[in-house]
């Protein structure tokens, strides 16, 4: 826990002074403008949503593996993700002047039943083997995916869609994340019913002779992942594998037990995210690759670990 903390205030401190226009601790301290106006409304505001993001996405992981009670399982290996960009897409042509959050609603919405009837398909199926869940929910995804681009390019937004949806920090500035904080609660009513959601992964048997309504707490979980991918969707779009990768590698140490184990995954994703961030930004400075590629990749070839684990 406290290397942990550690790793993340000096990611913290790097992301801050990291930047193609490059801004000096002399600078801050001699109170140059340009150098503070870069940093509270560029720098911060970044920061922000990075940890938050991170944060918010790892412990939607987390959830989401207790509901369905499978460990290769997150919002982008179940459909949520996709389902989200989809209900943007939507909101895009049913109201286009719709504010911002009316089409984070339109992702919730569209996220929510995605996640229910993902949930609905493996309960009537009888699986061999757990890693056969998330390739079907990789399959599931792929379809609403196609729904998402079918439908974009028959609105001729294609373009557009797929420059905005995908994951990238570099468009956060002061007035244009704050819909973000909106994971704040999220955490914290996730670690109230960190213990529920404990006993949620022990099945349905186990959470009713415990006396836990596991339907209602389920739906409850669902809608927090739900709030939480909606909310980084629209504001910084799809980032993959966060809520897969930092979970499994927590269990693998400290256990199953999210009463103790949700703060680690709450600095592990706030780490994970921060580290593909500064690598994006770094590889191919001053420019720099979309956390959304970044992340993708080193939590691909995770994934792949973990996959190959769980064969074996």
């Amino acid at each position: 826990m406290r290397s942990l903390s550690l790793l993340l205030i000096l990611l913290c401190a790097v992301s801050l002074m990291l930047g193609s226009k490059q801004t000096s601790l002399i600078a801050l301290f001699n109170f140059s403008n340009d150098a503070w106006l870069t940093l509270t409304a560029s720098r911060i505001p970044r920061l922000i949503a990075l940890v938050l993001t991170g944060v918010g996405l790892s412990v939607s992981g987390v959830i989401l593996q207790h509901i369905v009670r499978n460990k290769f399982v997150e919002p982008a290996t179940s459909g949520g993700v996709d389902a989200a960009k989809l209900g943007i897409l939507v909101s895009l042509t049913m109201l286009p002047n719709a504010s911002t959050s009316s089409k984070m609603i339109f992702a919730l919405v569209f996220c929510f039943a995605a996640s229910l009837l993902f949930i609905l398909i493996i309960s009537r199926i009888k699986f061999k083997s757990a890693v056969l869940i998330p390739v079907l929910g990789l399959m599931y995804g792929s379809v609403l995916s196609s729904i998402a681009e079918f439908y974009a390019y028959r609105h001729n937004i294609l373009q557009s869609m797929q420059g905005w949806l995908l994951g990238d920090f570099s468009r956060v500035v002061q007035g244009h994340y704050e819909l973000i904080y909106i994971i704040l609660p999220i955490i914290v009513l996730a670690y109230i019913y960190a213990h529920r959601f404990t006993v949620l992964g022990m099945g349905e048997d186990m959470a009713a002779s415990l006396g836990l309504g596991y339907a209602a707490t389920a739906a409850f979980g669902l809608m927090l992942v739900s709030v939480t991918v909606a909310a980084s969707v629209i504001t910084i779009g799809a980032i993959p594998f966060v809520g897969l990768v930092i979970p499994n590698l927590v269990a693998l140490k400290y256990g199953e037990n999210l009463s103790r184990t949700l703060p680690l995954v709450a600095l592990g994703g706030a780490c994970l995210l921060l580290i593909c961030d500064i690598f994006g930004r770094l590889i191919i400075y001053p420019f720099e690759v979309p956390i959304g590629l970044t992340a993708g990749g080193v939590g691909g070839v995770i994934f792949l670990v973990l996959i190959m684990r769980g064969v074996r």
